[in-house]
């Protein structure tokens, strides 16, 4: 019986107005994107498909020539040293910002910690890389902090929010499908940030941890500094049983205002309503057991917590 359901399915998405007919099956007003660095931001509705500057390949892959030449040519600057590093970044933040870019992001590995490097200490590591000369594993480091950082501090000074997903590593299974390769280890620790949460009191730092067992740690971190605030429930945490849990410990422990309660890290449009009816089942449950029942809360108010931390902190923090 499949192959009919088949045909019915692709006679359905082939209408011209498909898209219309999900969003409006769907509810959503805006999907918050995430765009290669390169990425014209050119052909589509910015005002419905919000921008984001995501910045893996810069900061963990700029030794490739590939990736220094994308830069190249997307920000119009040849790269010859720290300075002109900076400014390649610098263009790339004008370029996203003026489409209407609501933050930057990136996804990091267990062992990454971010830590300041100097423009005058990273000069020869960028001569390797600019002489296409292999990198030590040291550079490599040094080179990713330094990239990580000035991001950061263009995050700061365009006031955009820098959304960290923390925590995967790429390829642990080779022989898998695109997205079907990575997966998390328990060595992951936010005290690893905690040099990048001090330095950069007024950037927002939405956090998604790969992991369940990182909970804990996250609504705690999020719950003393000000700039840290829980974020979703990302990739293996992404499902009912662990959402419950953690969404309990985060409205028990975290101030209402510092929790995005989900994003859906769709890659279709038809995945966002199954996902976010998953999350507000969860997130239901837990307002009726531990507010309404465990309370003596008013149906009202758990209604308007669960608005604030499904819309509208996401309207407060990412909104311009």
């Amino acid at each position: 019986n499949w192959e009919r359901l088949y045909d019915q399915a692709a006679a359905r998405m082939a209408e011209p107005d498909w898209e219309e007919q999900v969003l409006q099956k769907s509810r959503l007003e805006q999907i918050f994107l995430t765009n290669d660095f390169d990425d014209p931001l050119e052909g589509f509705d910015t005002d419905r498909y919000v921008p984001c500057l995501r910045t893996d390949e810069l900061v963990f892959h700029l030794a490739q020539e590939r990736v220094r030449a994308r830069l190249e040519k997307a920000t119009q600057t040849p790269l010859s040293d720290a300075r002109s590093l900076v400014d390649a970044i610098g263009r790339l933040f004008e370029h996203f910002v003026a489409r209407g870019a609501r933050a930057c992001a990136i996804s990091l590995p267990p062992d990454f910690a971010p830590i300041r490097v100097e423009r005058s200490d990273i000069e020869s590591t960028l001569s390797t890389v600019l002489g296409n000369k292999d990198l030590s594993a040291d550079q490599q480091r040094q080179l990713s902090r330094f990239v990580f950082w000035t991001i950061a501090e263009f995050c700061a000074e365009y006031g955009l929010p820098f959304d960290l997903m923390i925590g995967v590593n790429r390829r642990v299974y080779e022989g898998g499908v695109f997205q079907g390769q990575d997966l998390f280890d328990q060595r992951v620790s936010l005290i690893q940030y905690r040099e990048l949460f001090n330095a950069f009191p007024q950037v927002p730092f939405p956090v998604s941890v790969l992991a369940h067992v990182s909970n804990q740690e996250l609504v705690s971190y999020s719950w003393i500094f000000p700039n840290v605030v829980t974020n979703g429930h990302w990739w293996y945490s992404n499902i009912p049983a662990y959402i419950e849990l953690d969404c309990r410990a985060r409205l028990q422990a975290v101030p209402r205002n510092k929790q995005i309660g989900y994003y859906s890290d769709m890659y279709k449009l038809e995945f966002a309503l199954p996902k976010f009816r998953m999350y507000r089942r969860a997130l239901a449950k837990v307002l009726a057991e531990d507010f309404v029942l465990g309370r003596g809360w008013s149906e009202h108010q758990a209604l308007e917590l669960g608005h604030q931390v499904l819309r509208g902190n996401v309207e407060r923090i990412f909104g311009r």
